[in-house]
């Protein structure tokens, strides 16, 4: 099951960005997800469950938003939303397509409870929400 693996990879990124930004607790990792990216949802919050036990994100809830399949043609050169199992040119019915994304996951936001004792931070980046 190389969802536990991906899962404790993502969890290092979550801890790191929660001991830069000071914080006591994670309580929700949001990740966009392509259905291209040979991630099975179901599995992925099974061994989230299991890998975040004794981590800063030890109650946090594990919010899966799913991506579109998108390709572009090469014949006509036109962009198309497609299902994962047809990947055809959606105007010309071509099948030399591109894949632009669907492919993919990506770490989208992660909520944190700040510590009381920490300093306020003066500025943040990327999409990490405090609540």
């Amino acid at each position: 099951m190389h969802e536990l693996a991906v899962c404790q990879a993502l969890l290092q990124q979550v801890e790191q960005t929660a001991r830069q930004h000071a914080v006591s607790e994670v309580t929700k990792v949001v990740l966009r997800i392509g259905p291209l990216s040979g991630i099975e949802l179901p599995l992925l919050q099974q061994a989230f469950t299991v890998a975040r036990r004794g981590t800063i994100a030890d109650k946090a809830d594990l919010v899966a938003e799913e991506l579109p399949v998108r390709i572009r043609c090469t014949r006509c050169r036109t962009e198309s939303t497609v299902s994962a199992s047809r990947l055809l040119c959606m105007v010309c019915g071509d099948w030399r397509t591109r894949l632009i994304s669907g492919d993919e996951m990506v770490l989208a936001s992660i909520e944190m409870t700040r510590s009381q004792r920490s300093p306020p931070q003066t500025e943040l980046t990327g999409d990490v929400n405090y609540v």
